[in-house]
């Protein structure tokens, strides 16, 4: 089996509920990267990573965060730009919107943004652990992972849209 198969299966095991996935491939192109994504993966990474980025990308998506390249970011963003109407999330269709408070919709903005626990916590005059609560209680009531699978839903829920200016 392939990497994304070995995602599906671990993401779909309950017993393996904390395991967060880190993809490291030789092939950053776009279909891949969101493939993995929706797939489960917590991070994307190219294979000519330096050593010392890598181990920083571990530590970052086991703390519970997102990390993509700046070649996977690329991607994302060029086909977010080049399609007009989002494509639905695969499987289940997500909890609804409507079940987030106006403080969770508004970390959602900021998550889906890329700004970091730290940086939410600064723009709100929160705790970073109060800004950590609040996108984890959005990821719980929206049925996703973590945060990379936060920032696809808040792009194809048409919350944020490619070219949208954070104020």
């Amino acid at each position: 089996m392939d990497g994304l198969e070995a995602t599906r299966h671990i993401v779909a095991d309950d017993a393996l509920a904390g395991v967060r996935i880190l993809v490291l491939t030789t092939f950053e192109n776009e279909d891949n990267v969101v493939r993995a994504l929706r797939t489960g993966a917590s991070g994307f990474l190219g294979k000519s990573v330096e050593p010392y980025d890598l181990v920083r990308a571990i530590r970052t998506v086991a703390a519970g965060e997102a990390l993509l390249s700046p070649e996977a970011t690329r991607t994302l963003i060029t086909r977010f730009l080049s399609q007009p109407e989002l494509e639905p999330l695969p499987d289940s269709e997500p909890a609804p919107l409507s079940g987030l408070t106006d403080r969770e919709r508004e970390v959602l903005v900021l998550v889906a943004h890329g700004l970091s626990n730290d940086e939410i916590a600064e723009r709100l005059y929160l705790s970073p652990f109060t800004a950590k609560t609040h996108v984890n209680r959005a990821m719980s009531k929206l049925g996703v992972r973590d945060r990379a699978q936060l920032v696809v839903l808040a792009y194809q829920r048409g919350i944020v849209r490619p070219g949208d200016i954070l104020a």
